[in-house]
């Protein structure tokens, strides 16, 4: 493996001299440089961690806090990771990813070792006990979730709010007045999921404002019960002429679940869900949804999280922003069917 001496011999300068050209401490010319970086690539040298870390103070190296749980639909949490781990390359971090269920100490563990110059926190809980560990380290976090209080972190998420108000006007104004909104598994509810609730309480409130009857659901995160519960529902609401996921797992079910029933979209029933663009992509869903931007979120919490580290802005106020919605139209929706004849 190459070390920085053998840098320094390629490139004709001293040890001391191709140190500085690496880490721009110093002003050097363009020569040196440029000599420096040859002799780089032709060795495929790269900087010890160790020794970068004792004389920068920094590790280049970013933890990532992500709790990947059963009840939950993997694919589309990996969205998220790829997201921060993408943006940390290319900004020249590596990714240290922690996925164990006791988050705390975990947390603890890794700022407190210094393996990180600073974290993002996935699946954040509305009372995250992760949260009071971060606030106490030295280190800086970003957040994509939001969690009740934002004191200390920088935090991104998608306004669910606006989604659920937007997802039920879509409908509404297409002459809709019953649907069915399906929601995440119970158990992400419990343990703090704000998500669900937010998306769910605004479009209640939207429905009620429209005089529009919105029936709300748990379903589960995996096949073949989250089949069974879509299959369950359309027979408890036979009125409905809308269907709202806000579960990937149901949106993924959902076509098999029409075909069985002999029903399309949106000829039979409209269908607008909320996932990325990349998820309908991946699992062929032709479905209308509003934008979820896993991959957006994760690139603006690692971008003002290295901001932080290397602009050492500790003194600028937290951010929180939240994404506005975009409902991307794939044809799913469309005036109701008329009702039958009595």
């Amino acid at each position: 493996m190459a070390t920085i001496g053998d840098v320094a011999r390629v490139a004709g300068v001293s040890r001391s001299t191709a140190s500085y050209a690496l880490s721009g401490k110093r002003s050097l010319s363009d020569e040196v440089r440029r000599r420096v970086a040859e002799a780089v690539e032709e060795l495929g040298y790269t900087p010890n961690a160790g020794a970068r870390a004792l004389a920068t103070s920094q590790t280049k190296v970013l933890g990532l806090l992500a709790q990947f749980l059963e009840d939950e639909f993997a694919p589309a949490m990996m969205q998220y990771f790829l997201g921060v781990s993408n943006t940390a390359r290319q900004l020249g971090y590596d990714l240290l990813l922690v996925n164990e269920p006791d988050g705390p100490a975990s947390l603890r563990r890794v700022l407190s070792s210094r393996m990180v110059d600073g974290v993002v926190l996935l699946n954040v809980a509305e009372d995250d006990a992760r949260l009071p560990v971060l606030r106490a380290a030295q280190q800086p976090g970003a957040l994509v979730g939001l969690p009740a209080d934002c004191t200390g972190v920088d935090v991104f998420d998608l306004d669910f709010e606006e989604s659920g108000r937007q997802m039920v006007d879509h409908l509404h104004r297409l002459g809709h007045r019953e649907a069915v909104l399906v929601n995440q598994p119970e158990h992400v509810v419990a343990r703090g999921g704000a998500y669900v609730w937010r998306l769910q309480d605004a479009a209640l409130e939207e429905a009620r404002r429209r005089d529009m009857v919105l029936h709300t659901a748990f379903a589960e995160s995996s096949q073949p019960e989250v089949g069974r519960t879509l299959h369950r529902l359309l027979d408890a609401h036979p009125a409905a002429t809308g269907v709202l996921l806000n579960n990937e797992a149901a949106a993924s079910a959902l076509p098999g679940v029409l075909a069985e029933r002999g029903l399309r979209a949106p000829d039979d029933v409209s269908v607008v869900g909320r996932y990325s663009d990349d998820f309908a992509r991946t699992f062929s869903l032709p479905y209308s949804a509003v934008e979820s931007a896993p991959d957006r979120l994760g690139q603006m919490a690692v971008r003002q999280l290295v901001r932080r580290i290397e602009r050492a802005a500790d003194d600028e106020p937290h951010v929180v922003r939240l994404l506005s919605p975009v409902l991307l139209d794939r044809g799913s929706t469309g005036p109701p069917r008329p009702a039958p004849h009595p």
